[in-house]
């Protein structure tokens, strides 16, 4: 019995990560909020929250990290998105265990962090903050519906072309239609869907979300950013259900989701109470 213990404590040994880097912000800030942010020995320098991120070594930035950097580190393993898979052919030919992760949809993120979790043996803090994200986003539900939802990626000071916005491809349109919703902008395409003003005012939104997660450090102001949006003929202009998330975490696939959840649902409760207080100001009048 005391043979097999101490050949289940050495394989253990033999398979733990303790040497870790993690070369996107989310895989980064997983790492961390699993409590494993010790391991990381090495990251991006994309990969800036939370604060101690910053003080750890750097191998170059998102899609072109040192290679010659990462294999002088000698990790246990890379974590990196689907995005380098060519890096990953890389780190093998090399001998460098790795992992890729997909955090495209609500449900890749949830996968990934689970993963990872298992991965640095911290499967119940893992199931514990995909349990928190899959809460909040069953409380979107039934707060308004049938609502088109434009969600729209930048700071745009102008309204006239290359207007970054959420498609069918990622987790925001997740968030919509969880909400019971529809993303303002369908399209069968994949890739990162750029309109014009044309464009925007053909899709009629009831609902604009403005994702500007440099908003403070380029010192704009969420009136600088909503007050363009007001001038197009649009519903959302009309009603003034123009919103803006201006923190950092507006476009990480993180745990940090959750915030990103919260605002969302404060905007459709913003927009719940606007629609009954319009209701009110109507049957007094007829009365």
């Amino acid at each position: 019995m005391r043979l097999l213990w101490i050949s289940l404590l050495l394989v253990s040994q033999l398979w733990a990560y303790e040497r870790v880097i993690a070369l996107s912000p989310a895989i980064n800030e997983i790492i961390f909020a699993l409590g494993s942010g010790e391991k990381i020995i090495a990251n991006t320098t994309f990969c800036t929250y939370p604060p101690k991120s910053q003080k750890k070594e750097k191998v170059g930035g998102f899609f072109a990290p040192n290679i010659e950097k990462i294999v002088a580190l000698q990790p246990d393993i890379v974590l990196l998105q689907s995005h380098n898979y060519k890096l990953q052919k890389q780190l093998k030919s090399l001998d460098i265990k790795s992992q890729v992760s997909r955090v495209e949809t609500f449900a890749d993120i949830r996968t990934t962090i689970l993963s990872i979790g298992k991965l640095l043996e911290k499967e119940y803090q893992a199931q514990s903050i995909v349990k928190s994200l899959d809460k909040k986003l069953s409380n979107l539900a039934h707060i308004v519906q049938n609502k088109k939802i434009l969600i729209v990626i930048g700071h745009n000071l102008k309204i006239e072309k290359r207007i970054f916005v959420a498609g069918q491809n990622l987790y925001f349109d997740d968030i919509i239609k969880a909400s019971g919703n529809q993303n303002a902008f369908q399209t069968t395409r994949k890739g990162q869907p750029i309109l014009n003003r044309e464009n925007i005012i053909a899709t009629n939104p009831d609902i604009v979300i403005l994702l500007a997660p440099y908003m403070k450090k380029k010192n704009l102001t969420k009136k600088m950013l909503i007050d363009p949006w007001l001038d197009l003929p649009i519903s959302a202009s009309k009603d003034k259900n123009i919103y803006v998330v201006g923190e950092p975490y507006a476009g990480i696939p993180s745990d940090r989701l959750a915030f990103l959840l919260d605002d969302f649902r404060e905007f459709l409760e913003k927009v719940k109470e606007k629609a009954k207080v319009e209701k009110a100001s109507t049957s007094l009048l007829k009365s």
